[in-house]
């Protein structure tokens, strides 16, 4: 055996660890522990009183038991109790119990609160720090209730010692996050602020981090701390390294503190005091300075530190958005990391340059690294920073650069990662139609995009398209040649027939007269891509078929006896077999003014926001920086492209109709009429409103068990999207509300309700927001999120406002789940078996088999497993075909391991799901959340 050191006395609990690591087996360790726990228990209830360093030694054992992973029944009195002792280590291990094995519900809180508070009030600094301590670890919703009150009079009291103001304000920060509600605003917030002018700086320090919580929560209560932020700030950066030596960092003075204070101005507009203002600007430019001058270190860990300050001063110069000199600066600044060696530098660059583009003051600097941009495109090797360089190319385009970034994102788009296409697509679709100063070009560049990315193209890109060249005359016959030529490819995507036939339906007479493009060649034309197509495509080509039989009458037979054909009016596909009956008897029966009536040119289409758009923001969603609410940033921190893309015109309320059929009703194919079916186009273009509803929408819910990004609600007023993040048992969602309309919307509100049953086991704190939202712009909300213990139910969200003076309610079911709070965990697939085996308890298992519910592709179900949070471990399983994962659920009060099972049985399409957790509700929550996926 090992010697075994004296330390502070306890050689029995060395003695046991030292058995316990000598254990040859999972069962000797059992019996060792089993042992100890008798003895332990004897003792404890013998009637001879055991003395404080007894006691201390036996808490440590169930301690050190409980960190094994056996459950501990007995000994929290005996902790308890050894708060009131005298002796510093006795209490400490006290509190060490009590914070990792007490919980909120525990009949012993109220002994414990006793406990505290007679060290809160005894005036001696480590007993108080070890008392905040305690009271930060629990975080309960008891302890705030308890200390909320106590704490931020300890925190201004005059005769604190520096070490305990520290634990006060962390504490009481802690207290602010796990129940804002009991944190009170009182005469103690005016007194905190000047905590920014301690002479200590580790106080300083703590008060700053408290200090941003609470003002991005109250601003006017706060707002005297940009003064003082900007006095300590302009000391840090004017001293030299040697005046703060406990506070440098690899020669970088006070690095945390000065990124805090940094983050605290940004909390707040530009000061309006001219001589604080020109303090301010005075520091930024020091920073920026600093960063041009030679490193003093060759250690990365100098110039993480002095990037982290200098990143950070940008962010608040991008957010004050009012010097543009220093705006200028900082996009020369960051313009010499794009060629950084560094890739996180290079990646950050390109971040912070997107939201620069934004601003008036720095568009036109951010476009002279325009080749460097096009060159990071095209040699960088990864992925993040390619799609870092699309944004910044995005963000940067105007017309005088418009046809060069399209060109480049266009020939990126060939090789570019799958991952990523969809999205350069749709931008190369927005920036073409919204700088198109000639419109042919804008055609020859969108037939190109589904060229080179035909699985990648929306519908809503070629919806689009249709839209502008019929709204459009000048361009109508050239489009038409276009995408006849184009049509005359060997492989030709689905998308560009669908284009070719909606175009060709309704303008092929203005190329008929050409042999080349005779109607009958026209026709033959499409008619020899109808087999390959899906059947929403040959829908539409037999309505452009019709068509042809309105604009030429010569082709009526030939397309007569298609339509008459066994393959169309027999089809399988009802769809299909009723259109070409319907057409058949309308081409024999109707005269031909009653046919040029029915069949007449597609209407133009109200002018209004482009749909693209509508999906990039979707898909994107506003440019990030923690923590700052900044409206003025749209999808990729751009202005301008939140902009209509045409003058937007008042919205008709009668819906488009859809002349070629993409829709399954019967009357599509006939002029706008009263009775015409809903269609795909008329989902697109409308924007007729809707009333408003009261109901809880859950439509997207289950769309997001797997993601954490999309669009959660939409209807023809308003856009919800939202962009989340976990971490452990912690949360922030980024909700995106979008003004689809003209129109400002007024007095719009957002909260979120919880039954209260999920309370007690869901913390959200949702952060205001602005009660105006103009027409066509998007308004960002963060939500913090804090996981206290399992939960089932789900929060609402609701949302309210004025348009029109008619008030707009919608009440929409937030996606935080249980999967959110999954941190992935590798395992071998011995230990994976092993801790299968352990949890084998009848109650820990759930098991469901079902039916497939979309089609078993095995990329899709691994792809839907890492999303569920779990880790999919490959190798594991001795069946190659299951899918095996594990993870942990982490929450305030318990950590659950998790591990799961999928077995597919592709003959009978049915799945068999199998989840192991040590508690009983969490297997069948996510039991039934993942079982919904497949």
């Amino acid at each position: 055996m090992p010697a075994v050191s004296k330390g502070d006395g306890m050689r029995g609990l060395a003695v046991f660890i030292s058995d316990i690591r000598n254990c040859k087996s999972k069962e000797a360790e059992i019996k060792r522990i089993n042992k100890e726990l008798a003895n332990i228990r004897s003792k404890f209830k013998g009637d001879k009183a055991l003395d404080g360093y007894s006691k201390k030694k036996y808490v440590c054992k169930l301690l050190f038991i409980f960190l094994l992973g056996h459950d501990i029944d007995f000994g929290h009195m005996e902790a308890v109790n050894l708060l009131s002792s005298n002796k510093y280590t006795e209490k400490q291990i006290g509190y060490l119990f009590i914070s990792v094995l007490v919980n909120s519900n525990s009949d012993l809180i109220r002994l414990i609160n006793n406990g505290i508070k007679n060290d809160l009030a005894s005036r001696n600094p480590t007993y108080m720090n070890l008392a905040l301590h305690c009271i930060a670890n629990v975080g309960s919703r008891e302890m705030a209730e308890a200390f909320a009150a106590d704490i931020p009079r300890i925190l201004v009291a005059g005769d604190t010692m520096d070490s305990v103001k520290q634990s006060a304000a962390l504490c009481l920060l802690r207290l602010n996050r796990t129940s804002p509600d009991l944190v009170p605003m009182g005469d103690w917030t005016a007194r905190v602020v000047h905590l920014l002018n301690d002479q200590h700086l580790g106080v300083v320090t703590a008060a700053t981090s408290l200090i941003t919580t609470l003002a991005q929560k109250s601003p006017d209560d706060f707002k005297t701390s940009v003064a003082l932020a900007v006095a300590r700030l302009s000391r840090i950066v004017t001293s030299a390294s040697i005046d703060l030596q406990d506070y440098t960092y690899y020669f970088v003075a006070a690095p945390w503190l000065s990124v805090k204070l940094l983050r605290l101005l940004q909390c707040y507009p530009p000061p309006e005091d001219a001589a604080l203002r020109g303090r301010l600007t005075e520091c930024l430019e020091t920073v920026l300075n600093k960063a041009q001058e030679p490193p003093k270190s060759k250690k990365v860990q100098h110039s993480n530190a002095k990037n982290a300050v200098l990143f950070e001063a940008i962010a608040l110069i991008i957010h004050h958005d009012s010097e543009p000199t220093l705006l200028v600066r900082a996009c020369n600044q960051l313009g010499q990391f794009l060629q950084h060696r560094e890739t996180n530098l290079r990646y950050l660059a390109l971040e912070s340059m997107c939201t620069l583009a934004s601003s008036e003051f720095s568009h036109e600097a951010v476009k002279t690294h325009i080749e460097t941009v096009i060159n990071a495109l095209k040699t960088e090797r990864d992925v993040s920073v390619r799609q870092r360089a699309v944004d910044l190319l995005y963000a940067m385009c105007d017309r005088s650069n418009a046809k060069q970034i399209v060109a480049e994102m266009l020939s990126y788009l060939e090789t570019a990662d799958y991952s990523i296409r969809e999205e350069i697509v749709l931008k190369v679709a927005i920036l073409a139609e919204k700088y198109a100063v000639d419109y042919t070009w804008y055609v020859d560049t969108i037939l190109n995009l589904i060229r080179i990315a035909g699985d990648h193209v929306s519908e809503e890109v070629w919806y689009r398209v249709i839209q502008i060249v019929i709204n459009r005359d000048d361009v109508q016959g050239y489009a038409a040649k276009t995408v006849f030529e184009a049509l005359q490819a060997p492989a030709c995507h689905e998308n560009l027939v669908k284009v070719g036939g909606y175009i060709l339906g309704e303008f092929g007479n203005l190329i008929a007269g050409d042999s080349r493009s005779s109607p009958l060649v026209q026709f033959n034309l499409l008619h020899s891509k109808f087999h390959l197509c899906s059947v929403p495509s040959r829908a539409l080509l037999l309505s452009a078929y019709i068509k042809f039989i309105n604009l030429f009458p010569e082709v009526k037979v030939t397309i007569q006896e298609v339509l008459r054909s066994d393959s169309q009016i027999r089809n399988a596909d009802v769809e299909l077999q009723q259109r070409a009956v319907e057409y058949l008897r309308l081409s024999c029966i109707a005269s031909t003014d009653i046919l040029a009536t029915v069949l007449e040119e597609m209407p133009p289409f109200p002018e209004r926001e482009s749909s693209i758009l509508a999906k990039l923001k979707r898909k994107k969603g506003p440019s990030k920086l923690p923590d700052i609410d900044d409206a003025r940033r749209n999808v990729n921190g751009s202005t301008e492209h939140s902009s209509n893309t045409e003058s937007t015109s008042k919205v008709s309320s009668q819906p488009s109709t859809d002349l070629l059929g993409l829709s399954p009703a019967p009357s599509v194919g006939v002029s706008p009429a009263p009775s015409a079916g809903a269609s795909l186009l008329v989902d697109v273009f409308s924007d007729s409103p809707t009333p408003a509803s009261v109901d809880v929408s859950e439509d997207n819910f289950s769309r997001f068990v797997c993601k954490n990004n999309g669009v959660l609600y939409e209807n023809q007023l308003l856009q919800i999207g939202l962009k989340s993040e976990y971490r452990q048992n912690l949360g922030r969602i980024y909700v995106f509300y979008g003004n689809k309309t003209s129109t400002q919307f007024l007095s719009f509100s957002s909260s979120v309700a919880s039954e209260e049953t999920l309370k007690t086991h869901l913390n959200i704190h949702a952060k205001p927001v602005d009660p105006i939202v103009d027409g066509g712009a998007q308004v960002q909300q963060i939500l913090n999120i804090e996981c206290v213990s399992d939960f089932t139910a789900a929060p609402v969200l609701n949302i309210q406002f004025r348009y029109g003076g008619t008030l707009q309610n919608v009440a929409v079911k937030l996606p935080v789940m249980l999967n959110k709070f999954f941190q992935p965990t590798e395992m071998r697939s011995q230990d994976f078996f092993q801790r299968w085996k352990q949890l084998g308890a009848p109650q820990q298992e759930v098991q469901k088999i079902f039916k497939a519910q979309h089609p078993m592709d095995t990329e899709v179900t691994k792809a839907k497993i890492i999303g569920f949070g779990a880790a999919l471990l490959d190798g594991v399983d001795p069946n190659p075909a299951n899918f095996v994962g594990a993870g942990v659920i982490h929450t305030k009060v318990t950590q659950v391991g998790c591990l799961l099972r999928v077995e597919p049985n592709t003959q009978a399409q049915m799945y068999r799901l199998t989840l192991r957790t040590s508690r009983d509700t969490v297997s069948q929550r996510l039991c039934d959340l993942l079982s919904q996926q497949f």
